[in-house]
């Protein structure tokens, strides 16, 4: 004869709430060393290539108006030369975002966040807002102690953070990176393949703005401007550009981007099976 298993009383109040579905994102988060190490690999790139340029920007005699060289960064000036680890840190943040999705779906681990989760959306909301918190919480602190460095390499040549539009454009590349990692986390539930989401987000940031820049010139005006690196652009420097947004324009359409892939994203993890 057998003897009965006691079963433990579950709690009245073990509700799934959104809150909850957080705090275990963020436990997984954290135990996951790849997530850990991109991480940190983000934050050294970006410090590392911004003081780079910095340095040889000090160094450097540049008339005005040279144009940067290859990979380099976006513009020969004390600002550009700071935040020009921002070209490779947003692939390995959105390298990361991919990761922590397609991740599960080649593990099956994203069945069981499924089924503790029926509803579903909870589960990529608590994704995301990891995501998206992690990333401020490390990269606005590395982006301003980063500016902060540079400037002080560049010696004379450099710029106050309280400068016109300066704190904006630092603040705002912490958070471009932070969003370019939650594009590639839907990049990750839209397709769950990490192949297939990692092409996907070069070609979104790097390819896109080559190609659109070939069609003709009324179409390349009209379009450019609206992709998301070059919305990003848009928030990131000082400079007036008429090829690009202004800053506040910039950022709506860079957030409209996300919002438009996230709720794709909504949509087929509702509608799919896992």
């Amino acid at each position: 004869m057998t003897t009965p298993t006691a079963h433990a009383a579950v709690p009245a109040d073990a509700s799934v709430t959104v809150s909850r579905v957080i705090r275990a994102e963020w436990i997984k988060f954290r135990s996951l060393r790849s997530s850990l190490i991109m991480m940190a690999a983000t934050i050294a790139v970006f410090a590392a290539l911004g003081l780079g340029f910095s340095a040889f920007l000090a160094d450097a005699t540049i008339e005005p108006g040279t144009p940067a060289p290859p990979g380099g960064p976006s513009s020969l000036d004390p600002l550009g030369a700071s935040l020009g680890g921002v070209n490779l840190a947003q692939l390995l943040i959105a390298t990361l975002g991919v990761l922590l999705i397609a991740g599960e779906y080649s593990t099956g681990m994203i069945r069981s966040s499924l089924a503790a989760v029926p509803r579903r959306w909870p589960v990529l909301a608590g994704k995301v807002a990891v995501l998206a918190g992690v990333s401020l919480a490390t990269l606005v602190p590395t982006v301003l102690l980063t500016f902060v460095g540079a400037q002080t390499v560049l010696g004379d040549k450099g710029i106050a953070l309280t400068d016109s539009g300066v704190l904006r454009a630092v603040l705002g590349t912490a958070g471009y990176l932070a969003g370019v990692g939650v594009l590639g986390m839907a990049f990750g539930f839209l397709l769950r393949n990490t192949a297939a989401a990692l092409t996907s987000v070069v070609a979104v940031l790097l390819i896109l703005p080559g190609v659109v820049s070939l069609l003709p010139e009324s179409w390349s005006d009209t379009i450019a401007p609206y992709l998301p690196s070059n919305a990003g652009q848009a928030f990131m420097s000082i400079a007036s550009d008429p090829g690009l947004l202004s800053p506040g324009a910039g950022a709506a359409v860079f957030t409209g981007w996300l919002v438009l892939l996230l709720a794709a994203a909504v949509t087929v993890l509702r509608r799919r099976d896992a």
